[in-house]
């Protein structure tokens, strides 16, 4: 059977295509193309929805004819959280805030407040109403562009609309849209509650597209879209997800026990549950996975932004970075950094700074910056992992990914501060990837087989045992002290941020 299959990721900084021949296990072309940012003051953070369909044409175009033309079944990876108001013509309305945009918090207030507070969120969601989330940039599209919000009739993900784009059809999956706040993740139906709290004078309802089980097949590509760019014109196009659920599927994190840990612009952790975990305190959001479960998750906004901060400001390759950071010893001789050049979802700090303490007349080094940096994504993990131990789960070892798994010193900082093995795979993209494993689970189940995602995720991912790693004992009580040290620091100043 032919079984060439297109994955997209759209993240926040590229968009990238992978065509990979699953018969032959290999991959067969990719391509990849920058994004812009808006950047204003006030915390937003947007990008223009054209301007994804203008860096996929490219990457098309840039991709050899013949694995096109070969390619059976399409799946996309998004960004999670951001919001694209989409008129009945299929216009897009507004700039797309994502899920960096820090300037909601006054919505996300009127948000809880009418919902009847953060338990009645946690009671009729599962999560609280975050800045990073799709909620609030609803009704502020609703307070600050009336006229876009009084035309809106679909609310789409960043991946929904590259699917609408592809296929014509305006549909959600649970995963992606349990990011937008507004899901019942118990029930895995749309919160009506919270989906007035929005806007009590008007139903909004209707604008939130049908919800699809994850292996459910969305459509083919448009016929005039499949014969301008070379594909065959009964291309499957699966339902995709989120970046963090597909990156789910990309490292094998599909069952109970499994942690995967994504250093990218944002820091993430995840795990794979059977049940919804629902965290009182309101640190792990409370996802479906994009494979019929779970996947409670941490994020933080700033974990390599602190990183090319430094290496912006000391003019160094990744190469260089790390030899200056190698040579400082963990802990970095007292140097902590809060990280929140982003402002902060976990902590929820949307209006934090970052900060730098502990420098003196010897540690006032370029490597002490940079290791300091390094260690601060991490600790943003530990607070992640010390949360799901306080849901009862456990793990033995933790699979990296993202572009801090290319870095051997990253690599070792994890183990040691996390205290667990890391795990590294060869297959570098993996939202990309887990979106072709998920294409491929949807193409082989449409086509009768019985396919278990599980087995077929495990069956493609191979171990890059050169940057796996274990804990370093004494290195491990080094960091247990160190992220005392940086708790207490972030304790102190967080009530600054609210000034």
């Amino acid at each position: 059977m032919n079984e060439v299959i297109m994955g997209v990721d759209m993240g926040t900084q590229s968009l990238k295509v992978v065509i990979y021949d699953a018969s032959q296990k290999c991959e067969l072309a990719s391509a990849s193309q920058a994004l812009d940012l808006i950047v204003r003051d006030d915390g937003s953070r947007e990008q223009l929805a054209q301007w994804w369909v203008e860096a996929f044409h490219i990457c098309l175009q840039d991709l050899p004819a013949e694995p096109k033309t070969a390619v059976c079944a399409i799946a996309v990876s998004g960004q999670q959280h951001g919001f694209v108001p989409v008129s009945e013509q299929g216009e897009v309305l507004a700039p797309v805030k994502l899920w960096c945009d820090t300037a909601t918090v006054a919505e996300c207030e009127a948000i809880t407040a009418a919902a009847g507070g953060e338990q009645a969120c946690l009671d009729l969601g599962g999560n609280n109403i975050a800045a990073g989330f799709t909620a609030s940039k609803i009704l502020y599209l609703k307070n600050n562009k009336p006229d876009a919000y009084e035309q809106m009739t679909s609310v789409m993900l960043p991946h929904d609309y590259l699917n609408f784009y592809l296929t014509g059809r305006r549909a959600m999956e649970y995963g992606d849209a349990s990011g937008t706040g507004l899901l019942n993740v118990r029930e895995r139906c749309w919160s009506a509650e919270l989906v007035q709290a929005l806007d009590p004078n008007r139903d909004l309802q209707s604008c939130f597209p049908e919800l699809l089980e994850a292996d459910q097949v969305l459509g083919c590509l448009r016929s005039e879209f499949a014969e301008h760019f070379g594909f065959r014109d009964d291309v499957l196009v699966a339902t995709g997800g989120g970046d963090n659920m597909m990156a789910a599927i990309g490292t094998g994190n599909l069952r109970p026990g499994c942690l995967t840990a994504s250093m990218g612009t944002s820091g993430t952790l995840f795990a794979y549950s059977d049940e919804p975990v629902i965290d009182q305190a309101g640190q792990l959001a409370a996802f479906c996975s994009s494979t019929g479960g779970w996947l409670p998750l941490l994020c933080t906004m700033n974990c390599t932004v602190a990183t090319e901060q430094m290496r912006d400001l000391f003019s160094v390759d990744l190469d260089g970075m790390q030899g200056l950071a190698a040579e400082v010893s963990p802990g970095s001789d007292g140097v902590l950094t809060l990280p929140f050049y982003n402002g902060e979802r976990t902590p929820n700090l949307p209006h934090g700074k970052a900060v730098i303490y502990g420098l003196d007349m010897e540690n006032t080094t370029q490597g002490h910056l940079i290791r300091s940096a390094m260690e601060a994504a991490v600790f943003g993990l530990k607070t992640g992992l010390l949360a799901f131990q306080n849901q009862g789960m456990e793990f033995t070892e933790v699979t990296l990914t993202g572009g801090g798994s290319k870095n051997p010193l990253w690599c070792q900082i994890c183990a040691d501060v996390l205290n667990l093995p890391v795990k590294v795979l060869q297959l570098e993209e993996n939202a990309a990837f887990g979106a072709v494993l998920q294409a491929l689970w949807c193409y082989r189940r449409k086509h009768g087989q019985d396919c278990d995602l599980s087995e077929l995720a495990a069956d493609y991912l191979q171990v890059d045992d050169s940057n796996s790693c274990t804990p370093a004992a004494e290195t491990v009580q080094t960091y247990r002290e160190v992220y005392d040290s940086y708790t207490a620091l972030l304790n102190t100043v967080s009530p600054l941020y609210q000034q």
